[in-house]
């Protein structure tokens, strides 16, 4: 009897429950009684502490759609070598015949080892990865479920910021964006220009962050404007790669930014006597339904359901992903690639995509973006 066990891994988005929702109904199409969450992601299956997915009501099935995070829970739980073992041991005991696992390039390791740990065990489990992220750094994948959300956010709040900062211009703006070392949330703030006010700058983690060029860069644009807006990546480090604010806590993969967006208002205030504030949305950018792009909550429904009748039919090593066919109009492909091409390979923001002067986005970019925020953002308009 087939036994299908979800684990998530890592961090939230706004559609991850779209994955959980696409895969579980999947699995009832395959007939499959036995479908099993791991409760709060690795951690749950390490510690054999699973919750019965196979009997969720249609009703409260259909709630995952609209609901961010994940139903199931999700952790950071640092697999070490030994452990593999002890998990191929735990499937075996506990009947499961496949596995699906819905993360970034963390989780998609943890997924290529555990398969790597079960042939060696002579287990013959199908193990398939679901790709998912806010901060869009899996390799090879066009892109990630999650990210399209995330960019949403980031463009309509610059947007609305921008609007704001016009209509009272007193003073310098910096906003900080998630992304870790990948600057794809932070260049979505470009998208704000499209709908009549966007940023001033933007600084990715894709370049070294110049402290003498960023004061320049604003001292210059307040020759012309009063009030500024500043976009910056919570990852930006110096030339030598140490972060340009050090990180409050590391724990592994884990990191906990320092203030980025405080740090660089402070420079404007003690270098260039300009008054400044900082703004940080934090887990607010990878939390809001009211932003959720239908287009990432399409495909994130798709990737799990792909991923799931993948599985059930004997792939077995594999990760969902999607190759880009056309962006005007919009047209995609689902595909099935080799889990070990998305083992911790980062996937960065590509130089032909960042403005000459690196604290900008260009035109490739935008044309590469905004098909994945969904409808487009609101109009706005200034007269001043």
């Amino acid at each position: 009897m087939k036994k299908l066990l979800i684990i998530h891994g890592g961090g939230p988005t706004p559609v991850l429950n779209a994955s959980l929702f696409g895969a579980i109904k999947a699995a009832k199409r395959f007939n499959i009684k036995n479908i099993l969450g791991a409760r709060n992601g690795m951690q749950g299956a390490v510690d054999e502490d699973f919750i019965n997915l196979g009997d969720i009501s249609s009703e409260n099935l259909s709630n995952l759609l609209t609901t961010p995070g994940t139903a199931i829970g999700s952790s950071r739980y640092p697999m070490n070598e030994s452990e593999y073992l002890n998990m191929v041991k735990m499937i075996e005991k506990n009947g499961i015949s496949h596995i699906l696992m819905n993360g970034g390039n963390g989780t998609m390791d943890t997924c290529g080892k555990l398969k790597a740990a079960c042939d060696d065990y002579g287990l013959n489990i199908k193990i398939m990865g679901i790709p998912k992220t806010v901060d869009n750094d899996i390799a090879v994948t066009d892109h990630s479920p999650g990210y399209g959300s995330a960019a949403r956010y980031m463009a309509q709040s610059v947007q609305e910021l921008c609007a704001d900062v016009k209509s009272l211009p007193i003073h310098v703006v910096v906003l900080e964006a998630l992304g870790r070392n990948v600057g794809w949330v932070t260049a979505a703030s470009s998208l704000a220009e499209d709908a009549g006010l966007g940023p001033d700058l933007i600084y990715l983690p894709e370049l070294d962050f110049d402290e003498d060029k960023f004061l320049g860069d604003v001292t210059n644009l307040l020759t012309k404007k009063k009030g500024i807006v500043v976009v910056a990546s919570e990852g930006l480090h110096k030339k030598d790669g140490s972060p340009i604010v050090e990180p409050i806590f590391k724990s592994g993969r884990a990191t906990y930014f320092g203030d980025v967006s405080s740090h660089l208002a402070n420079l404007v205030v003690k270098k260039l006597g300009y008054k400044a504030r900082s703004e940080k949305p934090g887990l607010l950018g990878r939390a809001s339904i009211q932003m959720q792009s239908q287009v990432d909550r399409q495909e994130a429904e798709d990737v799990g359901r792909i991923a799931c009748e993948a599985v059930l039919e004997g792939e077995s090593g594999k990760m969902v992903a999607i190759r880009r066919k056309s962006n005007d109009p919009y047209e995609i492909e689902y595909y099935l690639m080799d889990v070990e091409k998305a083992m911790m390979h980062e996937r960065k923001v590509p130089m032909e995509y960042i403005n000459a002067q690196g604290n900008g986005l260009n035109e490739n970019f935008k044309k590469w973006c905004r098909p994945l925020i969904g409808v487009d953002l609101p109009k706005m308009i200034a007269f001043n």
